[in-house]
């Protein structure tokens, strides 16, 4: 647990008691705060005092003492501006309180360690892995965690010589005020979460909060494969206030930059040297070349040698969910990725694989999957479930073979039939939906872990 010891007699409201909220609240109450811990849910109240944790005050909002209020921490899950603020937040602009999220006191906590900051609609959970995987396998003192695995305040005090590698989510980055990261990580942007920010315009500038407080002797590093990046790339290298700003592309050879064509990551500025992607099962696609493109400037950034590199990226497992490989069964291959809640999440799967019996469906986003229709000619059978399955049918028809199967279970049966029957070359039973899980699953992971369980049965 991160040593809060600066907060000490300080009052501390805390809204939102899930991962990141409770972890907020034990760390501040060990620190010597003074806490109102509060959430809509019933349950999480009652859970927490019964956990009866000195100096915490378990109240409804409505019956928070705002008087004195030094701060408070939001969870990421409240809405912070849009579709309309949370009404706690109001309360708290109203009473002129400071509002942050847990990694904010992170780095009040910690401001001589080293800060990594990764964002991006997709790819940051592999990115923030895989670069703590590579730094800990150079030796490098290191913690990663943020909005991946473990919550910010539940990670190790690691002092000076310490790096804190930190996946940042949108909604994180609108909740931090003086959190400065040594290395930013950007990836990309495809909508996404546009309810939370007002549209595609609001959800770029919380994003761009991750250089906010960057300047001379930091680095940038930036994913230019799509229109929306290159603009804020372009941005920041016209302020020229962060004094090193590298772009990586999977797309395009740069000059000046970093880019990984075929197997070959091409360094503009000093080396070439070769990775073979076909070997990596664990972390395939041309999505995790940018991943690894990130990974290489902030290893090569952070001191780790081209041999230390190469190795940690060969030992890397990948992440639970992201494109993960299953089994080979019968000749046919199984695919998980039900983090896949978008179209564009989703094609990097369909653009990897070929010879795709598709599994779909959920609570459709915006746009469908419309955008994936070039990807179409590889896929040989499509299984729709949940409540997207009339639209994705409506779209798909005419075009592509497929089956309503209305559930997970009921699409996998069918898949893993046909392929194992289809005589082609290496099928691939693919779980990509394209969708959130909510309709019939509490979450993206529940879903994988289904899945999984169906291919090992």
């Amino acid at each position: 647990m991160i040593n809060l010891d600066f907060v000490k007699g300080k009052k501390v409201v805390v809204f939102g008691l899930g991962k990141a909220g409770m972890s907020s609240v034990k760390a501040l109450a060990f620190g010597g705060a003074f806490v109102i811990a509060s959430d809509d849910s019933k349950e999480s109240k009652a859970a927490l005092k019964n956990g009866n944790i000195p100096n915490v005050l378990v109240e409804d909002v409505e019956s928070i003492d705002w008087n004195g209020v030094d701060f408070m921490v939001l969870s990421p899950g409240v809405p912070f501006t849009h579709p309309r603020p949370h009404k706690v937040v109001k309360l708290a602009q109203n009473a002129g309180c400071e509002i942050i999220c847990d990694i904010e006191l992170l780095y009040r906590a910690n401001p001589k360690s080293k800060f990594i900051g990764i964002t991006g609609t997709n790819g940051k959970s592999t990115t923030t892995a895989l670069i703590g995987h590579i730094l800990r396998s150079a030796g490098i003192n290191c913690a990663v965690g943020g909005n991946i695995g473990i919550a910010a305040l539940d990670l190790e005090n690691l002092g000076s010589d310490g790096v804190y590698v930190i996946e940042m989510s949108s909604y994180q980055l609108d909740l931090i005020n003086k959190t400065k990261f040594d290395i930013s990580v950007w990836l990309n942007i495809t909508p996404d979460h546009l309810d939370r920010h007002g549209g595609i315009e609001g959800y770029i500038i919380a994003k761009k909060n991750i250089f906010t407080n960057q300047g001379e002797g930091d680095l940038a590093v930036i994913g230019v494969d799509d229109s929306f990046s290159v603009n804020v790339f372009e941005g920041l290298k016209r302020e020229a206030k962060i004094s090193n700003i590298i772009p990586i592309s999977v797309n395009d050879i740069l000059e000046h930059g970093v880019s990984m064509k075929e197997t070959l990551i091409i360094d503009g500025e000093s080396a070439r040297f070769g990775i073979e992607l076909g070997e990596l099962k664990k972390i395939q696609g041309k999505h995790n070349a940018q991943n690894i493109c990130a990974a290489y400037v902030v290893a090569k950034h952070c001191g780790v040698t081209m041999e230390d590199f190469v190795q940690g990226v060969r030992s890397f497992d990948g992440l639970p969910h992201r494109m993960q490989y299953v089994r080979e069964e019968n000749g046919v291959v199984y695919i998980n990725d039900s983090k896949a809640t978008n179209a564009d999440a989703a094609s990097k799967a369909l653009e990897t694989f070929g010879n795709i019996y598709w599994i779909l469906g959920g609570v459709p986003k915006s746009g469908g999957i419309e955008s994936l229709q070039g990807y179409f000619p590889k896929i040989k059978h499509a299984y729709l479930i949940g409540e997207a399955q009339d639209e994705f049918a409506g779209t798909l028809q005419g075009k592509i073979e497929f089956t309503k199967c209305n559930d997970l279970k009921n699409a996998f049966i069918k898949a893993k039939k046909d392929a194992e029957s289809c005589g082609e070359e290496q099928p691939v039973v693919l779980l990509s939906p394209a969708c959130a899980s909510f309709d019939q699953w509490s979450n993206f992971e529940e879903r994988g872990d289904a899945f999984i369980a169906y291919v090992n049965g």
